[in-house]
């Protein structure tokens, strides 16, 4: 395809009276073309398209497609039928009620030739330049920033609920995907020792008795592991998520000894939160801790401005930015590895403590 530049065309004079008759109050849509006009050109994209060629459809257009459809969440099979069908759209975009509008897949080769060329910050500045002209965007000032807990779809589990909750997703994705040789290598009491759900209530409340739980559920998994590890068995298995998460949180869980599996205290070191895995079914949720507030899950941050306008009192004259970032804890008090509180100064952790985090 080849780009030809063209100044951008007025709206046609049929689709200003229909869309004027259709939406007596505007719509969003038509308001931004009125007063910020195309807000694109086409010489912005000059170095994505060659010289010679079959023409393209006008950048300008392609561009503010995929600021609608990003606003109304569409797919592109979707973005380019409102193209075709909703008045408003062809208001903006300066198009006859008959144009029949183009392709879906060029929505996507628009945005790759964007990536390709290095220009994905154009859309961007086009918008930030226009908004600084039209005195809607104001540099420098106050600024100031939170953040909230976002709760992870999964439950809250202590470290011994976390690996018996893991042995048991293991498992059941491997009766899925390998069901002959999970039969084949599965040891008999494994049915019935992770057929239910871990829940603490079903555990021993005795701490000794918790940790030597937690050892024989750290001997499954590891025969489990080499099984699976094992130059004999199908490569693919260890491709399979829920192998690997067993992996990563056996490494976390429990180390080798000369007297076998033994439960990981903090002497022995136990990884940050931001490492540490606090459920096998979302490996990017986190314990966090802020004030008084505790949860498995992730941390939203909001920016704000919140510079003073003439005549009014401060108010923020920005949407808050939102970021989704797995959440962090404060080196403070880690989960109970028996889950009860007698064992609580027992189980704390320190940031002093050796671990290697290359291995988690």
């Amino acid at each position: 395809m080849s780009l030809r530049p063209q100044v951008c065309p007025t709206v046609p004079e049929e689709t200003v009276r229909i869309a004027r008759a259709s939406f007596p109050k505007g719509s969003r849509y038509m308001r931004l073309r009125d007063e910020l006009g195309a807000v694109f050109d086409d010489s912005r994209f000059a170095g994505l398209f060659p010289r010679r060629g079959r023409p393209a459809e006008a950048p300008w257009r392609l561009a503010l497609v995929t600021l609608f459809q990003f606003a109304e969440g569409l797919p592109d099979r979707q973005a380019a039928e409102a193209v075709r069908g909703r008045i408003d759209w062809k208001y903006a975009l300066a198009l006859p009620l008959a144009d029949p509008g183009f392709d879906s897949t060029v929505l996507s080769e628009f945005r790759s030739r964007l990536i390709e060329g290095g220009l994905e910050q154009v859309l961007l500045e086009a918008v930030l330049t226009l908004a600084q002209e039209r005195n809607l965007l104001s540099a420098g000032g106050r600024q100031r920033t939170d953040s909230t807990h976002v709760l992870a779809a999964v439950r809250a589990l202590n470290r011994l609920e976390c690996v018996i909750e893991t042995m048991r997703h293991a498992l059941e994705s491997l009766a899925v995907v390998a069901p002959d040789w999970l039969l084949a290598h599965a040891q008999p009491d494994w049915a019935e020792r992770y057929g239910h759900r871990a829940m603490d209530s079903r555990v021993a409340k005795n701490a000794a008795r918790r940790e030597e739980r937690a050892r024989i559920v750290g001997q499954d998994g590891y025969a489990l592991l080499a099984a699976a590890l094992d130059p004999a068995a199908p490569r693919w298995l260890r491709q399979v998520p829920a192998v690997e998460i067993l992996r990563r949180v056996w490494v976390q869980q429990f180390y080798l000894s000369a007297g076998g599996v033994q439960w990981r205290t903090a002497e022995h070191g136990i990884p940050p939160s931001a490492l540490f895995l606090s459920s096998p079914y979302d490996t990017d949720a986190r314990l966090g801790r802020k004030r008084t507030t505790q949860w498995v899950g992730y941390k939203a941050h909001l920016t704000e401005t919140c510079d003073e306008r003439v005549g009014r009192t401060s108010s923020p004259t920005s949407r808050p930015r939102q970021r989704r970032w797995p959440t962090v804890k404060r080196p403070r008090r880690r989960t109970p590895l028996c889950g009860t509180r007698a064992c609580c100064r027992r189980c704390t952790w320190s940031t002093r403590a050796t671990w290697m985090p290359n291995s988690w």
